[in-house]
């Protein structure tokens, strides 16, 4: 039973939130690199081509993903320090963009494989899997890890810890001068045996 919770403590809970968010960024993925790949902004620029699309729809699928997992998946882990987070974060997802980038480029570029069908194959499924796994597993683990110590979770044990250490002196201090009030109010000589 203990297994299990660690489980879904640690991982599975993450995963389900991290793939709706996940999820939501592919759809926004998918619909901007395929406008800009049909020239909807224009033709004949690098935003039309393969990479400049997916450079650009990776990018707003980042931020938005972004404050999803923020705000939702990684919520007791998310960090004080909200542009450090950001940078963190969009230092996985270019990783991550990366290893779509390089599934395109393989089946565009070295494959031969120029159609729109074959470039939403290579980098919307196989890329986006590979891409996945790399992402989640950096986002849990360092981006919102619980090593950090500006997390909100940490910052919460330490408030609460402090609280209760401040609880326990108090309750120390008052039982001193309960005992100081009695030695002074029936010295022991006066006690009863």
């Amino acid at each position: 039973m203990t297994f299990i919770r660690f489980l879904w403590n640690g991982l599975v809970r993450y995963a389900l939130k991290f793939g709706v968010i996940g999820l939501a960024g592919y759809f926004i993925d998918v619909v901007v690199f395929n406008a800009l790949r049909l020239g909807v902004s224009g033709t004949g620029h690098f935003f039309q081509s393969p990479i400049g699309a997916k450079i650009v729809s990776v990018t707003v699928a980042t931020l938005l993903t972004w404050f999803g997992n923020r705000y939702w998946t990684f919520r007791e882990h998310r960090r004080k320090n909200f542009l450090l987070e950001l940078f963190e974060f969009s230092a996985v997802a270019i990783g991550g963009l990366g290893i779509g980038l390089l599934c395109l480029w393989i089946s565009h570029y070295v494959l031969g494989f120029t159609s729109l069908l074959a470039d939403n194959i290579s980098t919307n499924i196989i890329g986006l899997v590979l891409g996945t796994a790399f992402r989640f597993l950096l986002y849990r683990f360092w981006v919102y890890g619980h090593h950090r110590k500006d997390g909100l979770a940490t910052r919460t044990r330490k408030a609460e810890a402090a609280a209760l250490t401040i609880f326990e002196t108090e309750d120390v201090a008052s039982e001193t001068a309960e005992t100081a009030t009695a030695r002074t109010l029936f010295p022991p000589a006066q006690r009863e045996p």
